[in-house]
């Protein structure tokens, strides 16, 4: 670790504590030169994660993206920002779990549908009636009488 004071590229580590978010360790390091310290955060080196789009493009998986759609999707409903947030966490929890590298746009689409049946079920009907591009109102009833019959 190179010290931003002097340059120097030798230090010692002196304490070593995760975060709060427990996602990173803190580490307080002495420069072996010049004696100075300075804090440095590790953090585990995520796999690349990347989404194959119905027209099998490909691009980065990206978190905000569906946090987004999920923050949409819940307007005006009686949830918290944490709880859209710990749905964006699970699902991307799951996603590199998974251990793979490629994952379906509509894979992703399916996890988000299920995590806000659970949640809210206006929501899930909202996201449902972008994600599965209902034509007719018909279609649309549909999913509503599934979602009543589960009951």
């Amino acid at each position: 670790m190179k010290c931003p004071y002097c340059g120097f590229v030798e230090s010692k580590v002196i304490d070593s504590r995760p975060t709060d978010e427990s996602n990173s360790i803190r580490r307080r390091r002495e420069c072996l030169k010049c004696q100075k310290r300075f804090t440095t955060y590790e953090k585990l080196e995520s796999l690349s994660l990347v989404v194959i789009k119905k027209d099998q493009s490909r691009q980065p998986y990206d978190r905000e993206k569906v946090l987004k759609g999920i923050i949409t999707a819940c307007e005006k409903r009686p949830i918290s920002l944490a709880q859209m947030e710990k749905v964006a966490d699970d699902i991307e929890s799951e996603l590199y779990q998974s251990m793979t590298r490629e994952v379906d746009s509509a894979d992703i689409g399916e996890k988000v549908m299920e995590k806000l049946k659970d949640l809210d079920e206006v929501a899930y009907v909202r996201f449902a009636s972008v994600y599965k591009r209902f034509d007719d109102l018909h279609t649309f009833m549909a999913e509503l009488q599934g979602l009543i019959n589960a009951k």
